[in-house]
């Protein structure tokens, strides 16, 4: 990307509000973008599994996610929901390999765009940056581990529950929230992020309306109850601010 561009300037300001990139110093930062090509994804946009390890994406707008699906039967799951400031790519940029993953784009989105080999040397000239990517990788890690213990230990209610708790902002001291990213997705899609069928979560979200727990319309959910949805989710594991 030229540094005269007018995307350069953008860029630089996207990844300095990213929680991953925010502490790199101005030069790193400027050395990436560097190497990158800004690019234009429409919505739905979907990359195949054998394209994942040729490219490393920085999203600067727009959600992103990453799934697995069984061909025999349809049924799939989502692994991660990105957002602004997330990679993607980025087991392959670590082991150099292909990943049964499939990726879509749930928006119109913005992004950075280099090639593996080049994101590599980046991150050998720039060690720096590990402190914020190693915490980054644990904590996708944990959410992996989470969503194992979710379908295998709880029903739905308490995995749906905990599912829309993981994106309100932690420490919130609010009862009537709007959870980031998942706030105007489908039942269907909320579905395959907890390994349920959209019919179930229909159910469950009315459920909780005629409760007062949540208010869901035309395709936007609120949370209405912050602490009696805490409940829901087994509140031992999820710490809610009195």
């Amino acid at each position: 990307m030229n540094p005269e561009s007018t995307f350069f300037t953008e860029s630089t300001r996207s990844l300095k509000q990213s929680a991953l990139f925010s502490e790199l110093a101005d030069s790193s930062i400027a050395d990436i973008l560097s190497r990158c090509r800004r690019e234009t994804w429409k919505r739905r946009r979907q990359l195949p599994m054998e394209e994942t390890w040729k490219r490393f994406h920085i999203l600067l707008s727009g959600r992103v996610r990453l799934s697995r699906s069984n061909p025999e039967n349809g049924r799939m799951i989502t692994l991660f929901l990105l957002g602004p400031g997330d990679p993607f790519c980025i087991f392959s940029l670590l082991d150099g390999e292909a990943h049964d993953v499939m990726l879509e784009t749930l928006d119109d989105v913005t992004l950075l765009s280099m090639p593996m080999s080049e994101a590599r040397q980046w991150l050998n000239e720039h060690p720096e940056f590990n402190r914020k990517l190693l915490p980054y990788l644990g904590e996708k890690m944990c959410s992996l581990a989470g969503l194992a213990s979710d379908l295998a230990l709880h029903d739905t209610e308490t995995r749906l529950a905990r599912l829309i708790l993981r994106y309100v902002d932690s420490g919130t001291q609010e009862q009537h929230v709007t959870p980031r990213l998942i706030n105007d997705l489908s039942h269907e899609f909320l579905a395959e992020m907890i390994g349920s069928v959209r019919v179930v979560v229909n159910r469950q979200l009315q459920h909780w309306k005629q409760e007062g727990i949540i208010d869901a319309h035309r395709g936007h959910l609120e949370v209405e109850a912050l602490q009696e949805l805490a409940k829901r989710a087994d509140n031992h594991l999820v710490k809610i601010p009195a």
